[in-house]
């Protein structure tokens, strides 16, 4: 059975190692979270799938790396300082705060029903900074609320550092910060977060085939790299444009309690190298962009065989590197009954996917040979640098299956007593729990096939 709620997930990542309440001890701070052993790992082979398929599989897409405070001068042209807000309201009678867009019923208070609210006002997402030993706490600077502006800031950098031509992408992966009102959803809408987005630059008028073209590059890598299944996921075109939007689309996938987004496919057009460079007279700018008097650098591209110098299009892919993770956790998430009275939780992950790629398991702890014979299998299996190897030594063989099922172990490897006589081991596979037999000195190499 998958999970019915997100309570299912929650528990398990609390019991084995995934995820845990930030500053637990303290009481908490909402919207955050920690990673733990087993969570770092998961979040890392999500990142390194995403980038392998963005930047490794490609030659016409960058990496960046940008720093995560910004001059404020940033955020003003980019529109964020003015308008990125969401509208909040109060209720007068037990004052809980709300975003009115995520509200039950506009007219009532969530909490207490009271129908006595506030007008809505804006409520600033941006995190802000004091900078400097004489700031005085003014804010001078922000947290990143996303990698998309930075992108933006270091095109010509990248363009003049490492030449391409248009279409060419830039792609980073890293973390963001917002002032969320109502952080929900475990890791699904938190203060703190992590993010791995593109922007795509193109010829202006190309730039709709090519937002038609990367909704489905993505939703192929969310069903063929994370191998959730096609029907989890829909399309969902936004019904209100952000202000330098001219077309946008959520992909969405099925939680327990309905779909929602997990990346974003955007075309920007012109809006954000148009807000961002200088001489904006000389570009015949589509979007509507504020008057930038700050720039010092001309974000255009010079056509090399017409010589034409005007500012691309950019589309945009923003996935939320958290929410990827949750959904691949519920996806992957099945209670079984085993029968006679027995169960047990699996998460049948992609073995690519798995925090840990495979147990070894002597069967008895105290018996020193064993003990030997899997410290050199673990050897081998490690030199083969496919990501993390365990060894179990608590003793109870079903224990340790179990446990390894819960965190999504691909393949277990005992050795027992036997191993000794015949120079064989047992793999018992995650998803089935089928057993084979095979010589130890043919582990690495079928460990490495079922892995990928």
């Amino acid at each position: 059975m998958p999970a019915t709620t997100i309570n299912d997930i929650v528990a398990l990542c609390k019991r084995r190692g995934f995820i845990f309440t930030g500053s637990e001890i303290y009481g908490g701070l909402g919207g955050t979270y920690d990673y733990g052993p087993y969570g770092v790992e998961l979040m890392k082979n999500i990142r390194e799938t995403w980038w392998d398929a963005m930047v490794y599989q490609r030659d016409d897409i960058e990496g960046l790396d940008a720093a995560l405070i910004s001059n404020r001068l940033l955020w003003k042209y980019s529109g964020h300082e003015g308008g990125f807000s969401d509208a909040l309201v109060e209720c007068k009678k037990c004052g809980n705060r709300m975003r009115q867009d995520k509200m039950k019923d506009p007219a009532k208070c969530d909490a207490c029903g009271g129908a006595d609210l506030t007008a809505p006002r804006p409520y600033m997402l941006m995190m802000g900074l004091s900078i400097g030993a004489t700031a005085d706490g003014a804010v001078n600077a922000y947290l990143r609320p996303e990698t998309a502006t930075t992108t933006y800031t270091n095109f010509k950098n990248i363009l003049d550092s490492v030449p391409h031509k248009l279409p060419f992408g830039i792609v980073q992966i890293g973390k963001a910060f917002r002032n969320e009102i109502s952080p929900r959803g475990f890791v699904f809408r938190m203060r703190e977060f992590e993010q791995a987005e593109m922007q795509y630059f193109v010829r202006p008028g190309t730039d709709m085939d090519w937002w038609e073209k990367w909704k489905q590059i993505r939703l192929d890598w969310w069903v063929n790299a994370l191998g959730i299944p096609r029907e989890k996921f829909r399309f969902q075109p936004h019904e209100k444009l952000a202000h330098y939007a001219k077309a946008a689309a959520d992909i969405e996938y099925e939680f327990p309690d309905g779909f929602d987004e997990v990346e974003g496919i955007h075309n920007r057009q012109d809006f954000d190298l148009g807000s961002h460079t200088k001489s904006q007279d000389e570009f015949a700018i589509a979007a509507t962009v504020q008057k930038n008097t700050d720039s010092t650098a001309k974000l255009s591209y010079s056509d090399p065989q017409t010589g034409e110098s005007f500012l691309p299009c950019v589309v945009e892919t923003a996935m939320g590197v958290n929410r990827a993770m949750l959904a691949v956790m519920l996806n992957a998430y099945a209670a079984e009954d085993l029968g006679d009275g027995k169960s047990r939780v699996v998460l049948k992950l992609k073995p690519k996917l798995a925090p840990v790629k495979a147990a070894v398991i002597p069967l008895a702890r105290n018996v020193p040979e064993l003990l030997t014979a899997a410290e050199k299998i673990v050897a081998d299996l490690r030199a083969l640098g496919i990501g993390r190897i365990e060894t179990e030594n608590s003793g109870n063989i079903g224990k340790n299956y179990r446990r390894h099922d819960e965190i999504g172990t691909p393949i277990c490897i005992t050795v027992d007593h036997q191993t000794l006589e015949d120079k064989m081991v047992t793999l018992r596979m995650r998803d089935d729990m089928s057993q084979i037999r095979i010589p130890i000195t043919d582990v690495p190499k079928k460990v490495k096939e079922i892995i990928g």
